[in-house]
């Protein structure tokens, strides 16, 4: 199975990617990296069309991607184009992410024939900071049932089916033929832990004080 960090997609309220920001002077892409090796992963690639991403020692994925976010914090173009597309099994992990040990371990051990959705689900742990889960991975054995929910959701963005711009948790819905405007908690492999994701500069600040209590 291939591991693809995702760090596609245009921030400009960011000036560097949220994914290149340093948690104790390590890059979050390269933390994931590092994190993946650790367990034994060695198919790995980064889906990015951002030359900033090269020279972290594994492939660079180059595909249509329209998703913008501006300093607004409004949304254009569809945020599933994010998923590198690709007919092998492939487990995408989301770039902004600060993952925990536990975390890459549960998802790299983790085993499916169709797919698997990991996220934050209530009730959170004390270490987690945030009051909504996050989304952290898709892991996708069945790459027809996965593009095919992809397709219906980016169709369907400005429909007004979906209550909000559809993201990984309105995916997860389509993919389980759920109803898109709730979200099926039970269904989600939860990762509850200090494991997020990077919404601000002030984040970081706060995932790095917990790593240094551990």
């Amino acid at each position: 199975m291939k591991y693809i960090i995702m760090c596609g997609g245009k921030y400009s309220r960011w000036k560097t990617p949220k994914q290149l920001l340093k948690i104790h002077g390590e890059p979050i892409v390269a933390r994931t990296i590092r994190l993946l090796k650790s367990e034994g992963v060695r198919n790995i690639a980064i889906s990015t069309n951002d030359g900033r991403f090269a020279g972290f020692g594994v492939p660079i994925l180059k595909h249509k991607n329209n998703m913008r976010v501006d300093a607004s914090e409004r949304v254009t173009g569809a945020w599933v184009e994010a998923f590198y597309p690709t007919n092998e099994p492939a487990c995408y992990l989301m770039g902004d992410v600060v993952f925990s040990q536990a975390a890459i371990r549960t998802i790299v051990r983790t085993e499916t024939d169709s797919i698997r959705f990991f996220a934050s689900v209530p009730p959170f742990s004390p270490l987690y900071f945030k009051e909504y889960g996050e989304p952290f991975a898709y892991k996708v054995a069945d790459q027809r049932r996965f593009r095919a929910a992809i397709d219906f959701v980016s169709a369907n963005v400005d429909t007004g089916i979906f209550c909000r711009h559809p993201i990984a948790w309105e995916l997860w819905q389509v993919i389980n033929g759920k109803d898109v405007q709730e979200i099926d908690f039970d269904s989600i492999t939860a990762i509850n832990d200090f494991t997020c994701d990077v919404d601000c500069p002030t984040d970081v600040e706060k995932i790095e004080a917990i790593l240094c209590e551990l």
